[in-house]
């Protein structure tokens, strides 16, 4: 449970300027927590407050049954209640509160000086307006729809659209394969996809609409035929230029993107992608629009109502399709981005996810236009067109919350203090982290170097699964430990369970679990609610299990460790692989570790260490021995690795995340690698694979 007195010692506290926070002292924030657990119909009802309800809730707030002996898994929150989410992120803030030409979205694209600008009153008529194109393709409530879009203000727009017609979005990364793309639409039977002509990543263009086609035609393969394709138009400025020796049919031809006030997104410099056009399928977003009225009567739905269907990939088998159902999400998403970020009228809020993960769904989309707050929506790379060009974006539009990955901010660290010194970053008050545990050294770095010493760092821990934040300090109230999640959001109770499934007290190490649930879990696994029950509630029943290790401190804090498969039994001693690739880090050469287990005749599992090393740096043997030293030095000698590798590159995904299960087939040279699609670069892996340590065999 929550320690009565936070701790005092080697911790960091948060900004003066935070004195009018939501959760303004540790005190206050225990005794909302308290009162989250032991009263949470009450709790979540005075946050329930605050939104609009077309009819309400009967009956206790939650309902659960997290106990697969006794019955099928189920968790509903408000049953009987109805209402429509984009109801309460748009019109609720254009119409009660006044907020009509307040800026949703400052949209800065891929090239410095392509911006846009979106209000709360434009992004609910350009809302309603897509919502009467869904219906007009027939589009129901119930109805899947599959979104496969680069960051683009419309990607917004079409999901809200959906939701306002009770139709069910399934948002794809658009950085994902066809054959990705054709396996979750397949799997949640989508009855449209919604795509674009193409981007820029980079100095990397992708042709996305070449893309969809080729998933739509693997869909017909499998007996699916997708009897519609919407494409916008985000590159291409004249018809001809983006439908190639095709043109659209007449009645719906593509209008010229400056008439539709898109002026900022040309680049005339650049090539535009030659586009497919199949009539029988294809379908212009802006022609689609011409005509079409603003207003839309939202559909309402019942609470339990699905939401969205967002896929996470499974350690093995197929994609999981996570799905969220409408009120709890919505009460969770708002209520954590309030808290965690607490946001404020004024601020400027930037998160630098992709909408096509659950962190862009959350914290992009639902959790801030729930509050009326006005947000960076960025389409490029935090290194292009330099290394600086996250800070030049914090100044040009005054960000005062900042929202990154861990990946990113050990990436920036590789260039030094210059490039973000180079930027007066004034503005901001919290910076947080997203994606995996933060090592403690890009934890220091980024509150030192970024935030100046002066801004809390609100480092969160959450799943899809989650739907939000589950672990995570409060900028004003939590004493922050670098590396820490310190403890748990209001109606979240953590446990920490040995391999037997026992509970364990004070400060233990094993599996994090969850003991109930919050308003904002996922209810099932999209088609398969027994690998729901399965996946997440028969290794410990009565428990929801994260598939985390977790260590608790002497202070009741809650340290992440990593996947349960990335905690190590080392000659019966448990080892955080996260905890070995931070010392690894602390040594100046090295920019990135990861480590994973290679099976050992003696000691059950070794330690193999992957690392990639600063520029300019060369990797030898006194390198090496250095580094066993530092980890022998900074955990003790059973951690000393066995195998270290340098490695030029490590295998991620396309959001940035370790494969280490790719890493753990390298250490054992197993050349069969399973589910790929994923991986960002996969000539990472075969170059790792040539330089094996010659040892590991």
């Amino acid at each position: 449970m929550i320690p009565e007195k936070p701790p005092q010692e080697n911790v960091f506290h948060g900004s003066e300027e935070l004195k009018e926070a939501h959760v303004p002292s540790f005190d206050k924030y225990r005794e909302l927590y308290m009162k989250s657990v032991d009263n949470p119909d009450e709790f979540w009802g005075d946050v329930a407050k605050d939104f609009f309800w077309k009819t309400k809730h009967t009956g206790q707030f939650l309902d659960y049954n997290f106990d697969v002996t006794k019955g099928e898994i189920y968790i509903k929150c408000m049953e009987g209640a109805s209402t429509n989410i984009c109801y309460n992120l748009l019109d609720r803030n254009v119409h009660e509160k006044k907020l009509a030409d307040k800026v949703a979205f400052f949209w800065e694209g891929n090239d410095p000086g392509d911006e846009l600008t979106v209000t709360y009153r434009e992004l609910l008529q350009r809302v309603c307006q897509f919502a009467n194109v869904l219906k007009a393709q027939g589009v129901k409530k119930g109805d899947r729809v599959s979104i496969y879009m680069p960051m683009v203000v419309e990607l917004v727009v079409a999901m809200l659209a959906c939701v306002r017609i009770g139709a069910v979005h399934s948002i794809v990364f658009a950085g994902f394969s066809a054959e990705s793309l054709c396996e979750r639409i397949v799997d949640s039977q989508c009855c449209l996809l919604i795509t674009a002509d193409g981007f820029y990543r980079g100095d990397k263009l992708i042709n996305l609409k070449l893309l969809a086609d080729e998933a739509l035609q693997k869909c017909r393969d499998k007996g699916f035929p997708v009897g519609r394709c919407i494409m916008l138009k985000h590159l291409s400025k004249e018809p001809e230029g983006i439908l190639g020796s095709q043109s659209p049919p007449a009645k719906r031809p593509c209008p010229d993107l400056q008439q539709e006030k898109q002026a900022g997104r040309v680049k005339k410099t650049r090539p535009v992608p030659k586009v497919p056009w199949n009539p029988e399928v294809d379908l212009c977003w802006h022609a689609l629009l011409r005509g079409v009225s603003d207003e839309c009567e939202p559909e309402w739905c019942d609470s339990e109502d699905p939401l969205f269907i967002l896929y996470t990939s499974g350690s093995t088998g197929k994609p999981k399709g996570v799905l969220h159902t409408v009120s709890g999400y919505m009460l969770y998403t708002a209520t954590t981005f309030k808290v965690v970020f607490d946001h404020q009228p004024d601020d400027v809020y930037w998160c630098t996810a992709d909408i096509g993960w659950i962190t862009g769904h959350s914290y992009i989309t639902y959790g801030p236009l729930a509050n009326g707050a006005t947000s960076v929506l960025f389409e490029g790379l935090p290194t292009y067109p330099d290394v600086s060009r996250m800070w030049e974006i914090v100044d040009k539009y005054n960000v005062t919350k900042f929202y990154t990955a861990p990946t990113a901010i050990r990436l920036l660290m590789k260039f030094g203090n210059e490039p973000v010194q180079r930027y007066k970053r004034s503005s901001l008050k919290v910076l947080g982290t997203v994606g995996e545990p933060i090592n403690p050294e890009a934890w220091q770095w980024y509150y030192n170097v970024v935030g100046e010493k002066r801004c809390p760092i609100v480092d969160t821990f959450w799943q899809t699964e989650t739907g939000g934040h589950v672990l995570t300090p409060l900028p004003a109230a939590t004493p922050m430990k670098p590396g820490s999640a310190t403890l748990p959001f209001f109606g979240v109770v953590p446990a920490i369970l040995n391999e037997s499934g026992e509970e364990l007290e004070g400060p233990s190490e094993g599996y994090l679990v969850f003991k109930q649930p919050w308003p904002g879990v996922m209810r099932t696994v999209y088609g398969s609610h027994e690998r729901f029950e399965s996946t997440y509630f028969k290794k410990f029943p009565g428990y929801y299990v994260t598939g985390d290790g977790c260590r608790r401190d002497k202070d009741g804090y809650f340290w992440v460790t990593g996947r349960i498969d990335d905690m190590l039994n080392v000659s019966g001693h448990l080892l955080s692989t996260a905890e070995v690739e931070s010392s690894l880090v602390e040594h100046e050469a090295v920019a990135e570790a990861a480590v994973v287990g290679r099976p050992h005749p003696v000691k059950g599992e070794s330690l193999y260490c992957f690392v990639t090393l600063n520029d300019g740096v060369m990797y030898n043997s006194e390198l090496e021995a250095e580094l066993k030293k530092q980890v022998r030095e900074k955990i003790g000698a059973i951690a000393t690795p066995d195998y270290i590798q340098n490695a030029p590159g490590l295998p991620k995904t396309r959001s940035g995340k370790i494969m280490r299960r790719l890493l753990r087939k390298i250490a054992c040279d197993e050349r069969e690698l399973g589910d790929v699609s994923t991986l960002a670069d996969s000539t990472v892996v075969e170059q790792l694979f040539q330089n094996r340590c010659c040892t590991a065999v």
